[in-house]
């Protein structure tokens, strides 16, 4: 059986939620439908002709890719242009185009955690915090024989995180009152008649990302017909989330050392250095894509080395005077996504016993040439 188009999107959804993309990012479905059985999911950095050619070689019939193929308004398709063509080949081949891009950037397990993982950075954070989920307070009533089930469904949902502890909960054992009336299948009591059970009140902390699924696995496991819980809104906050990563390396090194863990962890043939390749490395910055304006919060977090792509030449010179040192592997280096998200996939489409198959890219988007 294969997957549907939405039960695919579901799981990219998953590793990076839409609600963490920036506003400016045209993400999500560009092109194409998702109410159909998916073959074949190819995964790429960039969606050209010769990328399209590959999806309907492997018989790939959604492509989800880094980068848009529609990112400002259009007014008009012409099929005697680049663009146009594409569009063309994309539809007449019944392919659809799903893009994830700053929301993949930004999600825990994704894009820049990848690179960071790569470059031996540990326990990464962001360069720039973009977005902080907001807290609310999850109480809810349960039989006391039934106390165990549910906890265990709220806190496998996610809830209960504080900080670096997990699986956080108060639990208070007391009695519910209550008296079904007419129309009412009760679990435990008889209609018309008072009834006085032995519960547990369970209080836990939930992200507003996550509060959907996490209500939705409690009133799953929650054995009562009507399910008496409320939510509160906090001024706490959870966890901040943002683009690139920066911390401490595993161990200390040198800039030129530190040049070919880069080549190496991120496939690249060349790169762009900025600084003393003596100069030594402890703690090191990583961002996808155009990163190098945010080298002043690379410094702040204390970077000695910022590894981003785009670099200018005027940021360049205004970095070296602020005393960081800079790698730039080209924009193309977010090619780690590939591999990554194809096997993220898979794993969910594994799980479901789903016949879909699953490609990374084997195809070399980057423009540049280095002779």
């Amino acid at each position: 059986m294969f997957a549907k188009g939405q039960t695919v999107i579901g799981y990219m959804d998953q590793l990076a939620p839409k609600h963490l993309a920036e506003e400016w990012d045209n993400i999500g479905l560009q092109l194409g439908a998702l109410q159909k059985e998916i073959t074949g999911v190819l995964v790429a950095l960039d969606v050209n002709e010769a990328v399209v050619d590959e999806a309907i070689r492997k018989d790939c019939n959604l492509i989800i890719a880094h980068h848009a193929i529609i990112f400002k308004a259009i007014k008009g398709i012409r099929t005697d242009t680049p663009a146009g063509r594409l569009y063309e080949k994309l539809i007449k081949n019944d392919i659809a185009v799903y893009i994830s891009h700053t929301n993949l950037d930004v999600a825990e397990g994704g894009m820049n955690d990848w690179m960071a993982e790569a470059l031996g950075i540990e326990n990464g954070a962001p360069i720039q915090d973009i977005h902080t989920d907001q807290l609310s307070k999850l109480v809810v009533f349960v039989p006391k024989d039934h106390h165990q089930k549910v906890l265990d469904a709220i806190l496998n949902a996610g809830a209960g995180w504080i900080g670096n502890y997990s699986h956080c909960s108060f639990n208070i054992e007391g009695y519910g009152t209550f008296i079904p009336r007419e129309g009412a299948d009760p679990f435990i009591g008889e209609s018309g008649k008072m009834e006085r059970a032995e519960e547990v009140r369970i209080e836990t902390i939930v992200p507003k990302s996550i509060r959907n699924k996490v209500v939705q696995a409690m009133l799953k496991a929650h054995p009562y017909e009507e399910v008496a819980y409320d939510l509160y809104s906090m001024d706490l906050k959870g966890r901040a989330l943002g683009l690139g990563r920066v911390g401490k390396l595993k161990e200390p090194t040198t800039l030129g050392e530190f040049v070919e863990t880069v080549k190496q962890g991120l496939k690249v043939e060349h790169v762009r250095v900025v600084g003393d390749l003596n100069r030594s490395i402890r703690k090191a910055a990583v961002m996808g894509g155009s990163g190098a304006k945010y080298y002043n919060s690379a410094i702040f977090k204390g970077a000695d080395v910022l590894v981003t792509g785009d670099i200018d030449y005027h940021t360049a010179i205004d970095a070296h005077l602020a005393g960081i040192t800079l790698i730039d592997p080209g924009h193309n280096a977010e090619k780690i996504m590939k591999e990554k998200v194809a096997e993220w996939i898979a794993e969910k489409l594994a799980e479901h016993k789903y016949a879909t198959a699953v490609h990374a890219s084997e195809l070399e988007t980057e423009p540049f040439r280095f002779l």
